[in-house]
């Protein structure tokens, strides 16, 4: 018998819905059941590709695996990746189909059809698992948007999903947006949210009783669980709000400084680094932030010609060049690659108006950005050495050279396989495959040629994040009524 399904809705954006709706995955999981993940529109530059080669939130591809299951684009059928202040890529089941304004994908004629679009693959996910794991976006108040909903209570109504509102006290005023969320709801919406949430609590817990009483009162709703803030959690976030921050030097580790761009796209590729033991990776986000690292990374972007332009501008362009020419490593992956080229052309005006742009001069590589996008897992091998390495690869564009000198050869074992990146020295390389540096193998070469250590043994990356999805469940599950949970799973309607 199916389940009803379970919904993660929120007071406002960055409360905690992706990460509990991942906890919620893996509890499920743990106690017998089949939960998928959904979300019908997500926004984000970090995405992931699935094994049929379409494009997702990276988020609902960290559920999927704390669910034990392939992530699909059903899990994800709208995805917005943000390509300037005001406009967006547009992909409906993992495949692009068109950039739009804000204002044009907002008040378009054409959110009926997505709105149906995401239902088809929900109920499709649904016919296989149970029960499906669903997660709003920002928050479900927002009276100007209400009759362009597609992916808060509209799926709520469409689905009947028992639905939990979620808050987070970290911020302050938690009794207002709950209080203040909840009034403004509609009777036939309101009567669809089972309990709460209070997420990220620091201090005494026994001092919140109180403060869980009244918002029972006031509400007439279970206060389900209040989740301590839980530290240092090791599971990809959702997206680059707060890489800024500052990160602990490593006394005598490896110096990585990753370039902070306006349009930086997967910047989970360096939290293999940032967890390492003899490496001190950190952002750059002016001039003077180079000058103390060994190595400098230019990351992924889904704007190149713009981030390009902005290097420039900012004269970050001119603080690499320099730190390189006096002996700093520069490498690129992906956006960050097409940028060390001679020049990036964009002929289909995919990214913007400009046509064409140098590039920074350090590979000899053109780039053409294209209409079609590379949405692939792949396996490779890492300059000349014998070990199958993993990653993925998104991108829209083409990078071509008269003097071929690659970084890795793609492919399966026994496949012909093909050539990617290219390799001046092990100071000077570029890649278009993200999550390189997960790969035992790149880090212990990395360690290699500029310390001459070897790298510390650490976790698989997948068992890691394994060991961190049974960590985050265990924390939610002991500051969670589970009875009280668990009697909203009743069968579906």
């Amino acid at each position: 018998m199916k389940h009803r399904p379970i919904m993660f809705v929120g007071t406002g954006s960055d409360v905690g819905k992706s990460i509990l709706t991942t906890a919620f995955c893996r509890i499920l999981k743990q106690d017998g059941f089949s939960p998928a993940p959904f979300k019908a529109q997500n926004m984000s530059l970090n995405s992931y590709p699935t094994a049929d080669g379409r494009e997702i939130g990276r988020a609902q591809a960290v559920q999927a695996e704390a669910s034990g299951i392939p992530c699909s684009s059903d899990m994800n059928p709208v995805l917005l990746k943000p390509s300037g202040d005001t406009t967006a890529q547009v992909i409906l089941h993992g495949r692009p189909i068109g950039n739009r304004s804000a204002k044009e994908y907002f008040n378009g004629q054409d959110r009926a059809w997505l709105f149906d679009e995401a239902m088809s693959a929900f109920d499709r996910l649904a016919s296989s698992y149970d029960p499906i794991v669903i997660e709003g976006a920002g928050s479900i108040s927002e009276l100007n948007l209400r009759d362009r909903d597609i992916v808060n209570m509209s799926v709520a109504l469409r689905t009947q999903a028992s639905v939990f509102l979620i808050a987070d006290i970290d911020r302050g005023g938690v009794f207002g947006s709950i209080y203040g969320t909840l009034e403004l709801l509609p009777p036939e919406e309101r009567r669809l949210i089972r309990g709460i949430f209070i997420n990220r609590f620091r201090g005494d817990m026994d001092l919140f009783a109180d403060g869980r009483r009244i918002l029972e009162r006031i509400t007439g709703l279970p206060v389900l669980g209040v989740i301590p803030y839980l530290r240092e959690i090791g599971i990809d976030q959702e997206d680059s709000l707060t890489i800024a921050k500052a990160t602990p030097e490593r006394t005598g580790a490896l110096r990585i400084a990753v370039l902070l761009l306006p349009h930086m796209s997967n910047f989970t590729d360096f939290n293999v680094l940032e967890r390492h033991p003899d490496i001190h990776l950190y952002y750059a986000a002016k001039p003077d932030d180079l000058d103390a690292a060994d190595i400098l990374i230019l990351p992924g972007s889904k704007n190149t010609i713009a981030d390009l332009l902005y290097l420039r501008r900012s004269g970050m362009a001119s603080a690499l060049l320099g730190r390189h020419a006096e002996g700093t490593s520069v490498y690129g992956i992906c956006g960050g690659y097409q940028m060390m080229g001679l020049s990036v052309h964009d002929p289909h005006h995919v990214e913007g108006d400009i046509s064409s742009i140098p590039g920074l001069a350090l590979l000899p590589v053109t780039t053409e950005l294209t209409t079609e996008k590379r949405t692939e897992q792949v396996q490779f091998r890492f300059r000349e050495g014998d070990a199958l390495c993993k990653g993925y690869e998104i991108h829209m564009g083409v990078s071509v050279t008269e003097r071929p000198s690659a970084l890795c050869r793609i492919g399966d074992p026994g496949q012909e396989g093909r050539d990617d990146g290219y390799f001046i020295s092990s100071r000077l390389w570029g890649t278009y495959i993200h999550g390189i540096f997960d790969n035992e193998p790149v880090i212990d070469w990395l360690l290699k040629e500029h310390s001459a250590k070897r790298s510390a043994r650490t976790d698989d990356p997948a068992a890691y994040r394994e060991k961190q999805y049974d960590r985050l469940a265990d924390h939610v599950r002991k500051n969670t009524d589970m009875e009280s949970f668990y009697g909203t799973l009743c069968p579906a309607p």
